[in-house]
């Protein structure tokens, strides 16, 4: 496994805010390879089935999707596993929380041009089943400029510190959303090939995209090898309906 070092520095901002930016984690060429593979999915010629979904919640052609969500992509490509990114973000997310972390699940997310669709406020965690040990970090990777007009990611510091926020579906099959507003969070604009990574129970959102372009992300979730095996074991593998798993996300906070 390729090893990238981060500083204390980083691991100790993480563990107080919920969030770390590693800018210029993949070079130029490699981002332009990943736009590749990229496009070959979101035009379909790489068909990952029910594993595609709008999450506006909406029934739509591909071409009319608001929010395009494409689960678990390295499984129908598996050398997307083994490649540079999610190399370098295994040894990153390992400094952070632990050396027995490893890739749960990934996915990509688009957010066409004048989607003007938003991610609602969520805590990733609140999809998931509860499990003894809550580690996990999710490192989302822009493959095009992610800026305020192009929806970038938004993020209450501190938030995974706190109880779970109660959370409720947005729409039939689309994104969980729970309490949440700009005024408490901060805002993070990537460059190409730049990521940003969060807890599992960091608050964050983003706002919908009313550029000329495309806000391509790539997605890769890791967790303590124990509690993948614990997922699996239960038949909870990332796929399937998006809905409220975790029992702590629908009580409100004491």
């Amino acid at each position: 496994m390729e090893e990238y070092r981060i500083s204390q520095e980083d691991v100790g901002f993480f563990e107080r805010n919920g969030y770390l930016i590693v800018n210029n984690l993949i070079d130029n060429d490699t981002v332009e390879e990943y736009k590749k593979t990229y496009e070959n999915f979101i035009d379909g010629k790489i068909d990952v089935g029910s594993n595609r979904r709008d999450l506006k919640g909406e029934d739509r052609e591909a071409k009319n999707e608001s929010i395009t969500q494409i689960m678990v992509p390295s499984r129908y490509l598996p050398s997307l596993g083994d490649s540079v990114y999610y190399n370098r973000i295994r040894s990153v997310a390992r400094q952070l929380l632990g050396d027995d972390l490893e890739i749960d699940f990934d996915m990509l997310i688009d957010k066409p041009p004048h989607s003007n669709a938003i991610t609602p406020w969520h805590q990733d965690c609140a999809y998931w089943i509860d499990m003894p040990d809550k580690r996990a970090v999710s490192a989302w990777m822009s493959l095009d400029e992610a800026t305020l007009d192009k929806g970038c990611m938004w993020y209450v510091p501190g938030s995974h510190l706190k109880p779970m926020r109660k959370h409720a579906s947005s729409a039939r099959n689309g994104a969980l959303v729970c309490e949440g507003n700009e005024d408490e969070a901060v805002y993070v604009e990537l460059q190409p090939g730049s990521v940003v990574l969060h807890h599992g129970a960091t608050v964050h959102y983003s706002r919908g995209n009313i550029t000329d372009s495309h806000r391509r992300a790539m997605i890769v979730n890791l967790r303590p090898r124990d509690m993948i095996a614990y997922e699996r074991a239960k038949g909870f593998d990332h796929t399937g309906e998006n809905k409220v798993r975790n029992e702590n996300a629908t009580q409100s906070p004491n």
